[in-house]
């Protein structure tokens, strides 16, 4: 996509914007600026909450696995439950990574997976 067919989708973005807001009667702003900081807003309001999602949805996923492997424990369940994990962090990091979360927010999470595996299965020693 050349500088005119970006420029040009995103002209068509602003308007189709435009449209939505004036049918959904809401406030409208006076300027191009704020009407392009609105569509940007929104933009990154969905990216946000796609990671959200994404990671909660990763994380519930992680805990059944850990469920599954205290109930029945096996190299293939923990095979499993390393690959959920290992998926969990990369998109809580991915998320920290483009803003959704703060690194302290990321990190509780990522705690709370790790002591999710050491409580329910005790390390022997």
């Amino acid at each position: 996509m050349n500088k005119t067919d970006k420029f040009l989708f995103q002209e068509f973005c602003l308007i189709y914007l435009i449209k939505v807001i004036y049918i959904k009667n809401k406030i409208v702003a006076n300027s191009k600026s704020a009407l392009k900081r609105i569509a940007i807003n929104e933009r990154n309001r969905m990216r946000n909450k796609s990671y959200k999602s994404a990671v909660k949805t990763l994380m519930k996923k992680y805990f059944q696995a850990v469920e599954a492997y205290a109930s029945a424990p096996s190299d293939e369940q923990l095979q499993t439950v390393n690959t959920a994990m290992s998926m969990a962090y990369s998109k809580i990091d991915k998320a920290v990574k483009t803003g959704v979360y703060h690194k302290n927010n990321a990190a509780r999470k990522k705690s709370r997976l790790a002591r999710a595996l050491k409580t329910l299965v005790p390390q022997a020693s």
